[in-house]
């Protein structure tokens, strides 16, 4: 499910400190209890023509009396220590440090760091989509007023606006392109709004690796701005599906917190570096919330579609209208579909084949496919290998543009 800001669109309390006076099973008391002896018994001696007993009691009290004074000598010493541990003004000794007070680890001080640096650049948006009001995050990559967020939080829109955290000021943006197949969105702020924060910098998504620090900074629930972290659980799993149904490849998987508000907003890396936008979370059936489970539009995708949308400039992408799955008998996408008309189906690829190279790139797995020809262009030629009733062959297919939207084909593939 997608992270939904946009109406129908899919993107202890306990004490801590246990009394020792309250003795269980389990719990001592600081000093070991004295037993009580029974009164001694005392015999008169008759033959000394004196009671025993007073003969016998003097040494006790002579004992009693002495460590009277002693107790007294230590009351007057102690007293000296805590008087002499005050300094001329006055101001009372240190005391120890407690247990929860220790310096933070790297770990805290680089998350701090991180949203010192980066908080500055992210930004509430909002948006009047004719349908009602949509809220989401962005985030500022250029001086000149150019803030990045997701296509599904402004898609449609006449109306949006900013908001910078630290001024607490709404400003209206203009929304210079948009693309559904990768869910991105570039806007436009006055540049004396941008021109004295920190732009966001983007890091190489393929070199991400799994168990990386993960960052997310974010408007969720219609908070404030919100900091959230935890690691990068997948890299390069299952793709999910744009706001157009076709996939999103290489997805950046994470556990940090995210939730609706969240899309638009950067996840960063241990440096402050952009490693993914945050578009959809995953859900349990009985609500919306997060369950642990975000996926980000990785950084490469964000470097490769920005710099288009930021001019002004559409997304043509090629399309060869077929849906794969993995195959059966080893590596390689099987077709499990073809769209009638589409160049796949022009140029000879029939359901049941696998295809096991595109355009001299081999291919493991269906996603492999998309990328083979994600630099191409529509109208360029290429070869496609499939394995077919035991034999390999070749086919030659021209390259169509993709439709606007998944309906024209059988699924969201290539």
């Amino acid at each position: 499910m997608t992270d939904d800001e946009t109406p129908g669109q899919a993107p202890g309390s306990g004490r801590l400190w246990t009394d020792p006076r309250e003795e269980d099973e389990h719990t001592q008391w600081l000093a070991p209890r004295t037993q009580v002896q029974p009164p001694p018994h005392f015999e008169h001696d008759h033959s000394a023509g004196e009671p025993a007993p007073q003969r016998r009691l003097a040494p006790l009290v002579a004992i009693g009396v002495l460590l009277a004074c002693v107790l007294f000598g230590a009351g007057i010493l102690g007293a000296k220590v805590l008087l002499d541990a005050n300094d001329s003004s006055g101001a009372t000794a240190a005391l120890p440090a407690a247990p929860g007070a220790a310096a933070p680890d790297a770990r805290v001080r680089a998350v701090r760091e991180i949203y010192a640096n980066a908080g500055p650049s992210v930004v509430f948006i909002k948006s009047d989509e004719g349908r009602g009001t949509a809220s989401g995050t962005g985030f500022v990559i250029g001086k000149d007023g150019t803030v990045v967020t997701n296509s599904h939080v402004v898609a449609g829109s006449q109306d949006v606006s900013v908001r910078f955290e630290k001024s607490g000021k709404s400003v209206p943006a203009d929304v210079l392109g948009t693309d559904s197949s990768s869910d991105l969105a570039v806007l436009r702020v006055d540049a004396q709004y941008t021109e004295k924060l920190r732009p966001l910098a983007l890091a190489d998504s393929d070199s991400v690796q799994v168990g990386d620090l993960a960052v997310a900074i974010g408007y969720p629930l219609g908070l404030d701005q919100t900091l959230t972290q935890g690691i990068v659980s997948a890299v390069d799993g299952s793709p999910i599906k744009s706001p157009n149904g076709f996939s999103i490849d290489k997805v950046i998987q994470t556990d940090a917190p995210i939730n609706p508000g969240n899309s638009g907003g950067p996840l960063l890396d241990a440096a402050g570096r952009v490693i993914g936008i945050n578009s959809q979370i995953a859900t349990s059936a009985a609500g919306g919330g997060n369950v642990g489970i975000g996926f980000a539009v990785p950084s490469n995708t964000v470097r490769q579609i920005v710099p288009r949308l930021r001019s002004g400039g559409s997304i043509k992408r090629p399309y060869l209208g077929v849906s794969t799955s993995p195959s059966t008998v080893g590596q390689g996408a099987q077709v499990a579909a073809v769209v009638p008309g589409a160049p796949a189906a022009e140029g000879g690829v029939r359901v049941g084949d696998t295809v096991s190279r595109v355009a001299g790139e081999q291919i493991q797995a269906p996603e492999d496919i998309s990328a083979a020809i994600e630099n191409r262009r529509p109208g360029d030629m290429v070869e496609i290998e499939v394995e077919r009733a035991g034999s390999t062959e070749t086919v030659q297919v021209t390259l169509g543009t993709r439709p606007e939207n998944a309906t024209a084909s059988p699924s969201a593939g290539p």
